[in-house]
């Protein structure tokens, strides 16, 4: 049976709250292996945060809902292959840093 690595976030407490920043979150997922995913609206602009725990954070900001949207879907399959990597016991942190360096270039 297929398993899904991503979850809502804080049982999807998170949906329609704000956030620190001022922006309406939308859409909160966490990765099993340590990631959280979130899209929000604030006032004149749309951003999707990539936070990988102990790693690093990632924001992109967007002005339509249609590309916000479709770049979650395709960030959250990017950050499924990262985080194979992230996780791996046997791998050197100079692989982790290669792997969130080609994830930030492909996701300005």
């Amino acid at each position: 049976m297929w398993m899904s690595s991503w979850s809502a976030f804080n049982q999807g407490r998170s949906i329609g709250t704000v956030s620190p920043e001022g922006g309406r979150i939308l859409f909160d997922e966490e990765h099993k292996d340590g990631a959280r995913l979130t899209l929000k609206r604030g006032n004149g602009y749309i951003s999707i945060s990539l936070n990988v725990y102990g790693w690093f954070d990632h924001t992109r900001f967007f002005s339509l809902d249609s590309e916000s949207q479709r770049e979650y879907r395709t960030m959250r399959a990017a950050v499924n292959d990262m985080m194979a990597i992230i996780s791996r016991e046997d791998i050197s942190d100079l692989k982790i840093w290669e792997a969130i360096s080609e994830f930030v270039r492909r996701f300005p």
